[in-house]
C-alpha cells in the first residue's frame, strides 16, 4: 500500500485512495472489538461495516514502540484533505502509525451518529494494536472525538494523548446567525447556546485519565471568539503565546509548524504538550514538516470549493433532539 500521500495525488486520487484504504484496514484490523454494555454506553445504531469502511490505516502497524494516531478531520472535510498533506504524512516520517477517519456527510450532518464512527475507530485499533490510541481532531472533529470520551466512557481507558486543534468546544456564535436559516444538523449543534454543546459541556469537560492538549490561534477567523476552544482540566495553549506575530487561520492549524510540534510533543511525551520543549526558533519555521507553500495553496483552495456545497446539504430548521442517553 502507498502510503506516500501528498497535495498533487489528492487532486486526482481522493476517492480511489480513501476506497483502497478502507479496504485494507477493514482487512487489517482483525481482533475483537469491545461492545458496548447495554446498561452502562449506547448501543452503536450505525452497521459496523459502514463504520469500518470509514476508517483508512495502514495495511500494517509496523511502530509497537509508539501509540497508533487517529486523525479526525472537521466540518465540511474530509480525511484526505485535511491530514493527507499537512500532519499525516509528517507524522508518519516521525515513526508513527496513522488512522484516519471519514465521517458521514462530511461531518455537516447529526454529530450524535457521526460519534459513533470515532467510537468504533478507537475500538478497532486497539484492539489491533493492543495498545491504546492517540487523537488528533480538527475544528468540529473535536465534537465527535469529546462526546465519544463522554458517552463511552471504556474509550478514556483506551486514548492515551487527545490534541484538540481549533476546537469549538463551548460554541461559535456566526452558526447562531447562520441558523436563523435552515443550515446542516452539525451547524445547530456547534452554535453558541446549543442543546448539544449543553450536554456535552455539563460536568467534566476532560474525563478520565486521558492527557487533553487544546491548541489554537488568535487569527482564527472561523473559530470565535477563539477562548472557546479553552477546556477545562486541558492544557490550554494560545499560538501567539509562543509566537506574539504569528498568523494562523482556521485551516492553518493542520500545517502550522508551531501548531505540529506542539502536537508531536504531546504524542511523544508522557502527560500534555509543553511549549517549553519546544526548541530555539520555533517560530521561524511556517510549515509542519515536509509542507511547502504550493501545497498550502493547492490544499487551501481544495477544502474551501468542497466545503461550500456542503453547506446547502439537506439542510434544517431545528437542532436534532438529543439522543435519550444524553439527556440524563
Amino acid at each position: 500500500m502507498n502510503t506516500n500521500w501528498r497535495t498533487p495525488r489528492l487532486l486526482r486520487t481522493t476517492w480511489t485512495t480513501c476506497v483502497a484504504l478502507a479496504a485494507a484496514c477493514a482487512m487489517s484490523l482483525l481482533g475483537t472489538v469491545p461492545s458496548a454494555s447495554a446498561a452502562a454506553e449506547p448501543a452503536l445504531v450505525t452497521p459496523a461495516a459502514t463504520l469500518d469502511a470509514a476508517l483508512h490505516c495502514p495495511s500494517t502497524f509496523t511502530h509497537p514502540d509508539r501509540e497508533p494516531v487517529l486523525m479526525v478531520h472537521g466540518f465540511t472535510s474530509t480525511f484526505a484533505e485535511t491530514w493527507n498533506w499537512s500532519f499525516g504524512p509528517a507524522l508518519r516520517a516521525d515513526g508513527y502509525d496513522v488512522c484516519g477517519l471519514d465521517l458521514p456527510r462530511r461531518s455537516t450532518g447529526d454529530v450524535q451518529e457521526s460519534s459513533e464512527y470515532v467510537v468504533r475507530a478507537i475500538d478497532r485499533i486497539k484492539a489491533a494494536t493492543g495498545r491504546k490510541v492517540d487523537v488528533v481532531a480538527h475544528s468540529e472533529g473535536n465534537m465527535q472525538t469529546r462526546w465519544a470520551l463522554k458517552w463511552w466512557p471504556h474509550l478514556q481507558n483506551d486514548v492515551d494523548d487527545y490534541v484538540s486543534l481549533a476546537g469549538p468546544n463551548h460554541g461559535v456564535p456566526i452558526a447562531v446567525v447562520g441558523c436563523v436559516i435552515p443550515c446542516v444538523p452539525a451547524a445547530h449543534q456547534f452554535a453558541t447556546g446549543s442543546a448539544f454543546l449543553g450536554a456535552l459541556n455539563q460536568g467534566d469537560e476532560t474525563p478520565g485519565p486521558v492527557s487533553y492538549t487544546s491548541i489554537y490561534s488568535a487569527t482564527d477567523e472561523a473559530v470565535l471568539p477563539y477562548t472557546t476552544s479553552r477546556l477545562s482540566g486541558a492544557k490550554n495553549i494560545l499560538l501567539q503565546s509562543i509566537c506574539p506575530a504569528g498568523v494562523v487561520t482556521h485551516v492553518g492549524l493542520v500545517y502550522d509548524s508551531v501548531s505540529y510540534r506542539l502536537t508531536r510533543d504531546a504524542l511523544s511525551h508522557p502527560g500534555t504538550a509543553d511549549a517549553g520543549r519546544l526548541p530555539f526558533g520555533k517560530c521561524l519555521e511556517a510549515f509542519a514538516p515536509g509542507v511547502s507553500a504550493p501545497e498550502v495553496a493547492v490544499a487551501s483552495a481544495v477544502i474551501l470549493a468542497n466545503a461550500v456545497p456542503q453547506l446547502f446539504n439537506d439542510p434544517t430548521w431545528n437542532e436534532p433532539a438529543l439522543k435519550p442517553y444524553a439527556l440524563g
